[in-house]
């Protein structure tokens, strides 16, 4: 089987795209990060849905962007909420503070490094540039750029045998698109999660419902008439 890796926050675009690259026959590495971030509850759903998916291996690699900082995510930064003063507006102009200096540029740089030791020509990413907070790394010219730096930056490159391919299924698709692809594929959603900001209740943690990520989630399953297992029930 061709071998891929397969960037897996844990999330709707993600657990998705991990479907998709299963569909097309590749065997899956899946590669998740713990990076300082508030909504590290999410590596515990990275780590259901790769069980649940069966891939080859899982890698949960750890380092921190706190001490670097410059994102709600990464530091004591309030998360930008409906009705509370820091509503960008889903899809609006401007990049909001839950931007992450440099993300998708780190992260890819590990997908490189493992997917050159492991001899894989393919990572997937699941960026979107349709239903997303305008973040500049989830663009499609920005994931080509990126395409060839690899190219012209690894040994197995330059020695011609591997021609790397950054993946990104999902880039045009809108939420609705991506949730009845990934329900064609049988991805199991109760499994994800998307919140920035989770909610502490009891003995477990709940989306806050109110932050961008979960308004384009709570767009995206209404849009495609499909119900989300993950917060059925509850009102933001």
């Amino acid at each position: 089987m061709k071998k891929s890796v397969v960037l897996l926050s844990g999330g709707v675009d993600s657990a998705t795209v991990l479907a998709v690259a299963k569909s097309l026959g590749y065997e899956v590495y899946a590669l998740s990060f713990d990076y300082g971030q508030r909504h590290r509850v999410e590596l515990e759903s990275a780590r259901r849905v790769a069980g649940a998916s069966g891939v080859k291996e899982h890698l949960v690699i750890s380092f921190s962007l706190r001490a670097i900082g410059g994102s709600a995510l990464t530091s004591d930064m309030d998360v930008p909420k409906k009705g509370q003063g820091g509503d960008h507006g889903l899809n609006s102009a401007g990049i909001p503070v839950t931007y992450v200096p440099a993300r998708n540029t780190i992260f890819l740089s590990f997908a490189l490094a493992w997917a050159e030791t492991i001899g894989a020509a393919d990572i997937f990413i699941g960026a979107n540039a349709v239903d997303y907070s305008g973040y500049p790394d989830c663009r499609p010219e920005y994931l080509k750029a990126f395409e060839n730096m690899a190219n012209l930056a690894t040994k197995a490159s330059v020695e011609g045998k591997i021609k790397f391919r950054i993946h990104a299924p999902l880039i045009m698709l809108s939420k609705a698109g991506i949730i009845r692809r990934g329900t064609e594929l049988g991805v199991d959603y109760s499994l994800t999660w998307s919140c920035y900001d989770p909610v502490r209740e009891q003995d477990r943690y709940a989306p806050c419902l109110k932050c961008d990520s979960c308004r384009f989630r709570a767009r995206g399953f209404e849009e495609a008439g499909v119900k989300d297992p993950l917060v059925s029930g509850r009102q933001p």
